[in-house]
């Protein structure tokens, strides 16, 4: 049974606001860390790069927070068998939505001169945040979760499963009293006992 296009916009959709709820979730914890940080012990008036170190601490606890989401929510169908190498990738992708962020405030508080913490906020946690979150999405849902990456066995366009565990000769084993029914990690195979 192929997937119609409405099928496939509706799961972007599910997936694009199941993201941006642990986003959400995400950005709570950074903006509370960061302004936390950034108005106690690395307050720019005594730590000349106390934004900057902000901003990479309260980004790393948002990202943890992210991955669990993602991983065991928005994704979890298609999360990897391969925790460490998706939580490494994960981590990348991570890292380079936070450096879009970083840059964003690096470039408005010490190029710009914009220095209040309402100017650190909106170029750290507005645009930043956006620019970030678009790019994040797209390799998440295309890379890091993408369908093909997952494990799981791929559906075909006839319904069959493809993959290790499938079953081949759908037709021979239909007649033999054979099924098999499709998992997360390879089809099981159920023999039926002949009707007597």
């Amino acid at each position: 049974m192929s997937i119609t296009l409405k099928q496939r916009l509706l799961s972007f959709l599910s997936q694009g606001l199941k993201f941006g709820a642990v986003g959400a979730l995400g950005f709570v914890v950074d903006f509370t860390v960061f302004n936390l940080l950034r108005t106690t012990v690395l307050d720019s008036a005594e730590v000349h790069a106390g934004p900057i170190y902000a901003k990479v601490i309260s980004t790393v606890l948002a990202i943890l927070v992210n991955w669990l989401g993602n991983r065991f929510w928005t994704f979890s169908k298609n999360r990897q068998n391969h925790t460490m190498r998706e939580g490494l990738e994960f981590l990348a992708v991570s890292l380079v939505g936070m450096g879009i962020g970083i840059a964003c405030l690096w470039f408005s508080h010490y190029v710009l001169g914009y220095t209040s913490v309402l100017a650190d906020n909106i170029a750290g946690n507005v645009v930043g945040l956006l620019l970030g979150a678009v790019f994040r999405f797209t390799l998440y849902r295309y890379w890091v979760f993408a369908p093909s990456r997952s494990g799981a066995p791929a559906v075909s366009a006839a319904g069959g499963a493809s993959g290790v565990g499938a079953v081949s000769g759908a037709g021979a084993a239909a007649s033999a009293g054979i099924g098999s029914v499709s998992t997360r990690t390879g089809a099981i195979r159920l023999t039926a006992t002949p009707e007597r």
